[in-house]
């Protein structure tokens, strides 16, 4: 290089995340005697690169997926004895789409957990699955086309040939991104021995007497023309009714205020609703039995109203007129009154007591419409009041409405008629627009309603002690179950799994029970569920089954149209998959708590008398970078596609490849909204580099190593590498116990914590002279080596389940195992006991603290440019120090490394004669050994000087007697080396 040459010195600076750009070095110095010596320093040397992008990335990412067998790995370790099995049940996707962050987020976070327990021996069951059938499948696959033209079997064929193609695309996609899983053996709920594993459920549940057929009111939707179930609603808050106050003359007065009737005149119960159209289906008005009522008198007009007494100021606020209390009585003494029906002359109503009733809202006397809600239902039948629907399957009134009323739209002109006919009969006292929450059709985003029909219902009031992760969950789960009293489990859909149930034609009787059900599962099994639809009716009802059930003749039967509520089909799930009784997870988003984690909870408890699951853990949704909800027409919807492999304009969305969508997942707060964009990505990538930048350098300085032949055993290591393995058993405890707790944010800020604090700052700046210009198979080089493939193999484990193409990238360039290994293969994280030391976490600690105290009183100064003096009073703190530097003064003692100076001296007393240009600092130690047994805090100081030796020309330290002249250590190697 001449006599203009540069020499690449190691750097000190480094920080951040990583800190070893470019190896860590930098050029510091020119000359004759830095070049004769260049090739005499051991620099790191790797082919791992640096970075990998674009096209060079996504193609990496699939050589490593397929040298390192991904799609062999899930087979393997089911064959591997285990002692012990991990099980996470696969919540199914909706088959009804492409894959979106949801899934992502979805199944990568499963990924994480099962690629952990695989890595710590344990042998994971994950079957996938999808769930098939139902009305958005059906309707998606119909398009344009309709049901009207199509018979069922021909709308369950398209359903089926949509569903299937939207399964392999998502199915790609999860194999794309790294996710295990048992893919030759998916389950899917219109797969044959699904089905029939359903029925047997379904069989179980109705021996119990837990199915049964009802008349009562469940959610309709008139554009699915299907009754809903709970976890089938979304709710719109912005929902507009017409709201009204609406008088009920008192024809009867309660038996305790008759008395004053000839005072009073005429009294009329008032009432609000949102929902005027269920006014003509109206068979009472309900009070509370323990509150206060009052007849109040209108200033404006004299009008006289029963109304909740705490209710009257808010009243007269609205009505904008004072009202006088003429009487107050307790809600009880209403009993026995009777009101006019508002739009029927000949209806009477009566007056009920009822606990539904509220007195945060409206007058405190609630109207009551026993087909059209369900809390009225519930009022029927306790005091056998009548319940008839005056409502179609597409939301019209019937002719039970009246002629005025019949055929019409009962959320929109049904409902301005029937306010037209109140307004007529001056029933209305206040009319307006009420915005509130309304339950809508999750499907096709309309409005549902109120309606009674005979459905097949779910008797629900079990549940079992489940874990809950984040525990915030579980308060939604039981609130929901509380108020689920049934579950409407009949659908009138031709998608989905047949209702096993035939109806006889004169009398309607269902024809339902262990004989019939059996017998169907076993055609099923043979024939699928489209039989039921193919074969006639005496392939079911064979004269066998005719006779234990003790039925007529099989031309009395017709078979039931109903199909099964799709949450029932996937909260079967654990019957048909589960090798054992309960999963050790379950892993869905929130919104499952009300849907899947609900129905699989219900049917396996009625069964088993046992929930399915023992933790479930609960999960945000992914949203845009604003906190906003993704939608095509904001435009701020993220394709998990595009970010792997990038979009039609790279310079707008580049590929970053699966690990940066894992890394994504990982770094989240997932138990809460999960936010993505290109600044998330933007900076996972960024992360991800400064990782690999690290492990670069780990590789770099483990060229030529063989750990199996040149490992050093811990207890002849230098204390400051067998300080680090100490940290490293710690950083992988922690780890452990992350990943355990699906807490992956945890395990990323610990990584990052470790490589920025305990390696960049620390381990690497503190090694470098050792490892680069130490003779190559010296003791102290060797046993830095021996803790840097510790290291390196800890972290590739430690972010493997996280990012699994990083770490089988890693692991194929590293030292120590033979060809075609693979890190999955391997195990987790090896540490061993022997690594803690006493006194070794003391002694380092100690030695960084007068550390700290030496660079303090250097500010901006390179500490290689002082010799120190260490004074410390006799006592274990000394002895402890004292063993990092066996003689008084040493320019090459492990104490000396730790300060990073030029010379250290130990003492007990300070000298007399310090130089005048010696700074001084002083400090304190706390040594807790023992467990705190002992417990001894000690004082030291510190002298720093400019040192009075040279600068080595090959190592660069100030170790050398003369300038240009090589220190003692490089002396010695070079000579050596001859």
């Amino acid at each position: 290089l001449g006599s203009t040459s540069l020499m690449l010195l190691v750097r000190r600076s480094a920080v951040r995340f990583g800190g070893v750009a470019r190896w860590g070095l930098r050029c510091l110095c020119s000359g004759d005697a830095a070049g004769r010596y260049q090739d005499t320093v051991l620099l790191p040397r790797t082919d791992f690169p640096m970075r990998v992008n674009g096209p060079n990335l996504l193609e990496r990412e699939i050589q490593i997926q397929q040298k390192c067998g991904f799609d062999q790995l899930y087979t393997w370790q089911r064959e591997k004895k285990a002692k012990k099995e991990y099980c996470l049940h696969d919540g199914p996707p909706y088959a009804n789409g492409d894959p979106h962050v949801g899934h992502a987020l979805n199944k990568i976070l499963k990924d994480i957990r099962n690629r952990f327990e695989v890595l710590r021996g344990r042998q994971v069951h994950y079957v996938p699955g999808w769930d098939c059938h139902g009305l958005p499948i059906e309707l998606k696959a119909l398009g344009d086309l309709g049901t009207n033209e199509l018979t069922p079997l021909q709308i369950r064929q398209k359903a089926r040939e949509f569903a299937e193609r939207a399964i392999s695309r998502q199915r790609a996609a999860f194999q794309r991104w790294g996710v295990m899983a048992n893919w030759e053996n998916c389950y899917y709920t219109f797969d044959g021995k699904y089905e029939v594993a359903q029925l047997k459920v379904f069989q179980e549940m109705h021996n119990k007497g837990l199915i049964y057929q009802d008349y009562k009111p469940v959610f309709w939707s008139p554009s699915s023309r299907t009754a809903l179930a709970e976890a089938e609603l979304e709710y719109n808050p912005e929902h507009v009714s017409r709201a009204l106050y609406i008088t009920f003359p008192l024809l009867t007065l309660p038996a305790k205020l008759a008395a004053k009737a000839g005072v009073w005149g005429h009294v009329s119960a008032l009432i609000w609703t949102t929902q005027p159209w269920t006014i003509p289906a109206n068979q009472a008005v309900c009070y509370m039995p323990k509150v206060q009522y009052s007849v109040v008198k209108r200033a404006d007009n004299a009008q006289l109203l029963l109304v909740a007494s705490e209710r009257i100021n808010s009243l007269a606020s609205m009505l904008k007129t004072n009202l006088e209390s003429l009487a107050t009585f307790a809600g009880s003494d209403l009993e026995g009154g009777v009101c006019q029906h508002p739009t029927i002359p000949a209806k009477q109503v009566p007056l009920l007591p009822a606990n539904h009733v509220t007195m945060t809202k409206g007058t405190g006397l609630v109207h009551t419409a026993p087909a059209h809600g369900m809390e009225d239902y519930g009022v029927a039948t306790l005091f056998n009041l009548p319940v008839e629907c005056i409502v179609d399957e597409e939301g019209r009134f019937t002719e039970l409405a009246g002629p005025e009323l019949q055929k019409k739209s009962v959320m929109t002109e049904g409902n301005a008629t029937v306010i037209s006919m109140l307004q007529a009969v001056g029933a209305i006292v206040k009319e307006e627009d009420c915005v509130h929450s309304y339950p809508y059709d999750w499907r096709t985003k309309q409005p549902v309603v109120i309606r009674a029909s005979k459905q097949w219902f779910i008797n629900t009031d079990a549940l079992q002690k489940v874990r809950v992760i984040p525990e915030s969950a579980r308060s939604s789960l039981l609130a929901m179950l509380d108020r689920r009293t049934y579950w409407c489990i009949s659908r009138q859909r031709s998608w989905g799994v047949p209702i096993p149930v035939f109806y006889h034609k004169e009398t309607g009787e269902p024809l339902l029970n262990k004989h019939s059900v059996t017998h169907i599962a076993k055609v099923f099994s043979e024939k699928g569920s489209d039989s039921w639809w193919t074969e006639p009716v005496e392939t079911f009802l064979t004269p066998e089954v005719l006779q234990k059930s003790k039925a007529g003749a099989v031309s009395d039967y017709v078979r039931g149209e109903d199909v099964l509520d799709i949450w029932f089909d996937s909260g079967a799930s654990w019957a048909a998959v589960l090798p054992d009784p309960r999963a050790d997870s379950y892993v869905e988003g929130k919104d499952q708590v009300g849907g899947w984690f609900q129905s699989s909870l219900l049917t396996s408890v009625a069964v088993r008398n046992k929930a399915p699951y023992k933790a479930l853990v609960v999960h945000g949704f992914a949203v845009s970078e604003k906190g906003e909800k993704m939608s095509k027409s904001v435009g701020n919807v993220i394709d998990p596609d595009v970010v792997i492999n990038g979009g039609k304009d790279l310079s707008v969305s580049p590929p970053y490849g699966a690990d940066v969508l894992r890394w994504w997942v990982a770094e989240s707060n997932v138990f809460s909204e999960v936010q993505i964009g290109p600044n998330t990505l933007n900076a996972a990538k960024d992360s991800i580099n400064k990782l690999r930048n690290t492990l670069r350098f780990l590789l770099g300085n483990l060229q030529g190593f063989d750990p199996r032949s040149q490992a050093v055993d811990p207890k002849q290591m230098h204390y400051v590498d067998q300080y680090m393995l100490h940290v490293l058993r710690e950083f992988s405890m922690k780890v452990t116990d992350a990943y355990s707790e699906f807490d992956n944010g945890r395990v990323i800020r610990l990584l990052q914590s470790f490589i920025t604090r305990d390696l960049s700052n620390f381990y690497f700046s503190i090694i470098k002279d050792r490892l680069y210009c130490d003779p190559e198979n010296s003791l102290g080089r060797r046993s830095c080596q021996t803790v840097l493939e510790e290291i390196l193999d800890g972290v590739s484990r430690s972010i493997a389940p996280v990012l699994p193409h990083l770490a089988e990238e890693v692991y194929l360039h590293a030292p120590g195992h033979d060809e075609g290994d693979t890190l999955f293969r391997s195990g987790w994280i090896k540490t061993s006991s022997v690594w803690r030391r006493p006194g070794l976490e003391e002694a380092v600690e100690g030695a960084c603290a007068i550390r700290d105290s030496f660079l303090s009183s250097i500010p901006g100064r390179n500490a290689a440019e002082y010799e120190l003096i260490i004074v410390i009073e006799p006592g274990l703190f000394f002895e402890l120090i004292e063993s990092l530097q066996e003689e008084p003064t040493s320019t090459c003692s492990q104490l000396t490394e730790l300060m990073m100076a030029s010379r250290t001296t130990l003492t007990s007393s300070l000298p007399r004669d310090l130089p005048s240009d010696a700074i001084t600092s002083t400090g304190s130690f706390l040594i807790n050994l023992e467990g705190g047994m002992i417990r001894e805090e000690s004082s030291y100081s510190v002298a720093a000087m400019p040192t009075s030796l040279s600068r080595c020309p090959r190592c660069r330290q100030y170790t050398s007697d003369e300038p240009d002249c090589l220190c003692p250590r490089c002396q010695t190697m070079l000579e050596n080396a001859k």
